[in-house]
């Protein structure tokens, strides 16, 4: 017999179930360090970032890591020279979804989701 829950028994529960992940995001390595994440942090030149890379291609701020629902998205802040994902560059305005294993890269700096 299954329980019947919330998850099993509304559109939205069950939506939300398939979206949901065994492997969870929970920290980057940037500069051989582990770097747990937080609901909301950014990365870039200025000292006011989370995650402060010294490299003249990253902008001030340059990208922001948010998490949304125990899921963590990745999105440009308008940088000049772009935030790539696994060798790709992603749109200014769009939220992408971090997995365990993904590589960040803005400017020459690489910093991997694990």
């Amino acid at each position: 017999m299954q329980d019947t829950t919330i998850v099993t028994s509304s559109p939205v529960g069950q939506h939300l179930e398939k979206i949901a992940d065994t492997d969870q995001v929970s920290y980057l390595m940037f500069n051989k360090k582990k770097i747990n994440l937080v609901a909301k942090m950014t990365i870039g030149r200025s000292s006011d970032c989370n995650i402060v890379v010294d490299n003249k291609l990253v902008s001030r701020v340059h990208a922001v890591i948010q998490k949304i629902r125990d899921v963590y998205f990745l999105k440009d802040e308008n940088s000049t020279n772009g935030t790539f994902l696994n060798g790709k560059r992603i749109p200014n305005d769009k939220y992408v979804k971090l997995n365990p294993g993904d590589k960040v890269t803005v400017g020459s700096v690489n910093l991997v989701i694990s």
